[in-house]
């Protein structure tokens, strides 16, 4: 009895980490579009280290003033993720999350800093060949908080040929007029042009997306919009939400009690990870 007890023992900690999966917050790629080196880091999966397999991807974006390392450490994407895996609520997945907050805070093209450009140039393709990762549409999915909920929203519209699936919280939509994109673009960049913060309202603010957009292509991505009865940019979402309806495509749309805080992302991520989960599948 006392060999059994002692051998359990001693393999429940390699059996409890068989379990778990890794997170690396401290990767570096080269951007020759950036001129410059740029961060990210990655979820992989319980036994990625020990498979052959292919998995799909969730690019799971951060939000402003915050990097690539926001949803491991107050996320808690290893934990939640790992939960949903063990429960059969998600599929084993990778999780990418890009660093937007070096240099430039944002995930899309402004004057002589063309962050998008990157993401779907570079990024995406260095990522998807250093792991294994099924890299076509149906298992690629997107995912954010607050300016990454943004980035959800313009790459799954701007992009929808990429991504099965997009999942914005609590997102910035982009400014609601042009006079609020005059305003604050002057503001941080006094040099740029009235034709540049037109170009930049009319590109990155997803209303305007929404409205030009190739209904049949939109409808291709399948969305979870989540933003809370507390938040700020509930407007945004809102208005979101009601022009998807208008043009009838299909949406989940979430209004949880609660407001633009961590706790609030953390408590999403799981039906997220379900959600794209779904996308993945084949039905």
């Amino acid at each position: 009895m006392k060999k059994i007890t002692f051998l359990i023992a001693l393999l429940f900690p390699v059996l409890l980490n068989a379990q778990s999966g890794k997170v690396m917050d401290n990767l570096k790629m080269d951007s020759k579009i950036l001129k410059m080196e740029r961060n990210y880091a990655v979820y992989l999966p319980p036994g990625y280290e020990t498979s052959e397999r292919s998995y799909p991807v969730l690019y799971l974006l951060h939000g402003a003033t915050d990097n690539h390392t926001g949803w491991i450490q107050f996320g808690e994407v290893l934990h939640i993720t790992d939960k949903a895996i063990q429960e059969g609520t998600a599929t084993p997945m990778i999780i990418i999350m890009p660093d937007a907050d070096t240099k430039v805070m944002g995930y899309f093209n402004v004057p002589d800093y063309n962050y998008e450009d990157f993401f779907f140039e570079e990024f995406i393709p260095h990522v998807e060949q250093k792991y294994r990762i099924k890299s076509t549409k149906r298992f690629r999915a997107v995912a954010g908080l607050s300016m990454g909920g943004g980035g959800s929203f313009m790459y799954g519209l701007r992009h929808p040929d990429m991504f099965s699936s997009a999942c914005p919280l609590s997102a910035y939509v982009g400014p609601l007029t042009l006079e609020q994109a005059d305003l604050s673009m002057k503001r941080r960049n006094p040099g740029i042009t009235d034709a540049q913060v037109k170009s930049y309202f009319e590109n990155y603010n997803a209303l305007n997306l929404l409205a030009k957009a190739d209904v049949e292509k939109v409808k291709s991505v399948r969305w979870y919009i989540d933003c809370g009865d507390d938040d700020f940019l509930y407007e945004g979402n809102s208005q979101m939400h009601i022009e998807m309806r208008k043009k009838e495509i299909p949406h989940e749309y979430r209004v949880r009690d609660g407001g633009h805080r961590w706790s609030y992302w953390r408590s999403a991520l799981p039906e997220v990870l379900r959600f794209v989960s779904d996308s993945f599948h084949q039905n």
